[in-house]
């Protein structure tokens, strides 16, 4: 992160609820001044009102960055207000889900240093995944920066092009209520096979707990992955051919759900 850059212009967050309060709490750890930043949020938890950050205070004229994470249906009375940031070295980074570049350019100006985010819930625990992309005024500087900023909880992804992020966000935005999903119905399937719930969530969370770190962290694909522990009819490979049928397992069924937040995700963007 451009310390330096962001010590003498200032970093302005625009909201600072789960997810913002998350990439706060990432930048502090990493050394950034509380000086250095200026929150505005109407309901400032006690956690952030302990942070040493200048909360609902004048914002400087001309910050380094902007993030901007307030909820989508704030946008309209929130943005306007920092207008005069526009069309400046000030780089806009938003993690709103829905709200085109092209809406802020509207706004701010097409000259405004512009990039759009999709983070994930797990950046609340510095391992989510971020997908971003900048419009033409985001410049490599502006890029860097945005990227430094979000890898503070998690890792970050380029894509080549703004349609990306709703195929994004069908994957990896909305993909963790998949996974929770996943985990209940695993405990609910134990449960009706005579474990108790506690137990039943127990193992259920554990084992997508730890396959998933495992799959992050090991040399061969979760194809190669899953070969690994089926042996030849086996309870493994019995489970399998339920979950991989083609038409009623896992290929049809993740399909249409990513197909259906994609779908989604282009809907709030065309507003």
């Amino acid at each position: 992160m451009n310390k330096s850059r962001i010590a003498r212009q200032g970093l302005v967050l625009l909201g600072c609820g789960k997810m913002g309060s998350a990439m706060l709490q990432g930048w502090l750890n990493r050394g950034l001044p509380p000086a250095s930043v200026f929150v505005s949020d109407p309901f400032p938890s006690d956690w952030l009102q302990g942070t040493g950050v200048h909360l609902n205070a004048e914002l400087p004229e001309k910050p380094a960055i902007v993030l901007v994470a307030v909820k989508p249906q704030m946008m309209a009375d929130a943005l306007p207000s920092l207008k005069a940031m526009g069309n400046s070295d000030t780089v806009f980074v938003s993690v709103a889900a829905g709200i085109t570049i092209r809406y802020f350019e509207q706004i701010l100006g097409a000259q405004t240093p512009i990039v759009r985010a999709m983070p994930n819930t797990p950046a609340a625990i510095s391992q989510g995944i971020t997908a971003i992309v900048g419009n033409s005024a985001a410049g490599t500087r502006a890029m860097e920066e945005a990227e430094t900023l979000l890898s503070a909880v998690g890792e970050v992804v380029r894509l080549q092009t703004e349609a990306d992020i709703d195929a994004v966000t069908g994957v990896s935005g909305s993909g963790p209520a998949y996974v929770f999903h996943m985990i209940e119905t695993m405990a609910a399937a134990g449960v009706a096979e005579g474990l108790s719930p506690e137990l039943a969530m127990k193992l259920a969370t554990a084992t997508v707990a730890g396959a998933g770190a495992l799959a992050r962290d090991a040399d061969v694909g979760p194809d190669q992955l899953r070969v690994n522990v089926t042996s030849p009819n086996g309870t493994t490979q019995a489970a399998l051919e339920v979950l991989m049928d083609a038409d009623n397992g896992f290929p049809a069924l993740l399909k249409r759900a990513v197909k259906a937040a994609t779908e989604r995700s282009r809907e709030l963007a065309d507003g």
